[in-house]
């Protein structure tokens, strides 16, 4: 299990993270999100022990992760611009790899890289920005690690090598319970594969829920009326935002669907739908909530 208590850390006079408490399971698939500037990469690099908190503790399984050679040998780090050696190939850093990682598997680097079909004799860095986060992913998934922490991981990558990797992704999660730590901006690609979501604004978690509590938290209904939409209905829903589009009325609300459902209905709306919520609307609506500047939205 991963665990931060009360972490904070500063650069300079930035305060990148406060007080952030965070929990995932082992054999999750945790996905980070936030505005930009939120603290996710220093987030991610501190759970990877390549910074150290001010403040706080970090632990997996019970261990700090800081200067913990040990444990680091069990964690896979691919950040949001691949790291390779200048004039490596794919085999070199494989076999870089295989001296720094024991849980290494030869035979599991060969298959992946006949399923990609990479050239091993390549120089890494004269590939494409895509081909060479496929390779990164090759080599993370060679390592069998227990915890892989992925920044902004599929971006480059064509539709049919995404769905590639997530299904190796999801795979591993299933077969071997690894952890995954994923952040992104692309929040349909969160959406597809993670199990739990966490919130991070301005170096604070705001949210953390399983991705099923938080969708089920939170709906979008559209209601018309002979008249204007009964402002007693409103005062009970509180809702998070109100549009109206023609006769429509279309509100975001939070609370549980049955009692959203019943309040409405008995109010004798002529039109009455309880839609459903992508992460991105969620996301956009819960930003809105604790004032983050976002206008025109259109959902």
């Amino acid at each position: 299990m991963i665990e931060m208590k009360q972490v904070s850390k500063r650069f300079s006079r930035l305060q990148a993270l406060e007080d952030v408490n965070l929990k995932i399971e082992r054999g999750s698939i945790y996905g980070l999100i936030g505005s930009n500037g939120a603290g996710k990469t220093t987030l991610i690099k501190l759970l990877a022990g390549i910074y150290k908190q001010d403040q706080g503790s970090i632990m997996i399984n019970g261990a700090p992760v800081y200067e913990n050679p040990s444990l680091k040998q069990k964690i896979f780090f691919i950040p949001d611009q691949p790291f390779t050696f200048s004039q490596y190939n794919t085999k070199q850093m494989a076999r870089f790899y295989k001296s720094c990682y024991p849980s290494w598997s030869e035979e599991r680097f060969q298959q992946l890289a006949r399923l990609f079909d990479v050239n091993l004799q390549k120089k890494i860095q004269t590939f494409s920005k895509g081909w060479q986060r496929q390779i990164a992913f090759i080599l993370a998934l060679a390592v069998n690690p227990d915890i892989l922490i992925l920044d902004e991981p599929l971006d480059g990558l064509d539709p049919v090598v995404r769905k590639k990797v997530k299904n190796l992704l999801i795979q591993d999660v299933a077969e071997r319970e690894m952890t995954i730590l994923i952040s992104s901006h692309n929040l349909r690609e969160i959406e597809d594969i993670c199990d739990h979501i966490g919130i991070i604004h301005k170096g604070s978690l705001i949210m953390q829920k399983e991705l099923d509590e938080l969708k089920n938290d939170i709906h979008k209904i559209q209601v018309a009326y002979h008249d204007d939409v009964p402002k007693q209905l409103l005062k009970k829903l509180c809702p998070l935002h109100i549009e109206k589009r023609g006769s429509i009325t279309l509100c975001i609300v939070r609370g549980e669907e049955d009692i959203i459902a019943k309040q409405i209905r008995e109010t004798h709306p002529v039109i009455f739908d309880l839609l459903p919520l992508t992460l991105e609307e969620i996301f956009i609506y819960e930003m809105g909530d604790i004032g983050y500047a976002i206008k025109n939205v259109i959902v």
